[in-house]
């Protein structure tokens, strides 16, 4: 059954290639979505597919994403 998650991610994101990569990182794992630059320096991701594979997306993105990023906050719907 697939799951449906709507994602803030906030940190060093914006201007590291955050969105990129985790654009990469989700179709990597065959999960569908879309990644966005939010105007207040976050990061949103709304994510669909299996729970374990979504689960390996929010893995990744709690480390932080790419080498020059960082994360202080992930907020899930």
């Amino acid at each position: 059954m697939a799951e449906h998650y709507n994602i803030k991610v906030s940190g060093r994101v914006q201007g590291v290639f955050f969105r990129v990569s985790t654009q990469r990182e989700a179709s990597r794992l065959g999960l569908a979505g879309f990644v966005r630059n939010e105007p207040d320096g976050s990061v949103y991701v709304e994510v669909e597919g299996e729970q374990a594979i979504i689960d390996k997306l929010l893995v990744w993105i709690r480390k932080g994403g790419p080498p020059q990023g960082w994360v202080n906050d992930v907020d899930i719907e």
